[in-house]
């Protein structure tokens, strides 16, 4: 038997982002979102409603966006609930931050895979809300998180946020490969 949880979407699981920009006095800055995905190959969408982010994001063009990580998870819980208004989150979670090489935005090297993007559009959505969309100009990774070039997501340990209990979940283990496992289902109907 099925329940009705109501109309409230939780689509999960939430990818943890960390979106870095610099302030207008160059010190940088980086939030916790979760309302984010990929557009297209090189295009992300994040929702966001107004923050110090918001008013970075329309004075310099460019942010990074980082993975949360297993080990990383009580700062970028930290990122999420303070205030870049009042607070220097960076130097409050002992985090440190260097310029990206391809976009006017900070790099936090405490995160092994980094998006560097320019802003494409800041939608406003509404009253204090917004819709970013950034091209993606470079990704970097940690060699740490590495196996054979590639992103390993075993070694990444990415983590996700669940709506539902307002919880971080690490991300899981292989279970299939896309575009491959269904070829079963597909190659038997013939």
């Amino acid at each position: 038997m099925r329940i009705s949880l109501g109309t409230n979407a939780n689509v999960t699981p939430l990818p943890v982002l960390i979106i870095a920009t610099y302030n207008e006095d160059g010190t940088p800055n980086a939030m916790n979102a979760a309302w984010g995905t990929q557009f297209d190959r090189d295009v992300i969408s994040i929702y966001l409603s107004s923050h110090k982010t918001t008013d970075n994001l329309k004075a310099r063009k460019a942010f990074t966006v980082s993975f949360a990580t297993a080990k990383t998870m009580k700062e970028s819980d930290y990122f999420g609930i303070e205030s870049g208004r009042k607070t220097n989150k960076i130097i409050v979670a002992n985090f440190s931050a260097y310029k990206s090489e391809y976009v006017d935005a900070p790099i936090i090297p405490q995160y092994p895979l980094t998006l560097e993007c320019e802003v494409m559009e800041l939608r406003e959505d509404g009253e204090d809300a917004y819709t970013l969309f950034g091209k993606v100009k470079n990704v970097s990774a940690d060699e740490s998180i590495l196996t054979n070039g590639k992103v390993d997501m075993d070694k990444l340990e990415a983590i996700a946020f669940c709506p539902f209990d307002n919880t971080y979940r690490l991300i899981g283990k292989k279970v299939g490969n896309a575009f491959r496992s269904g070829l079963l289902i597909k190659n038997k109907k013939k």
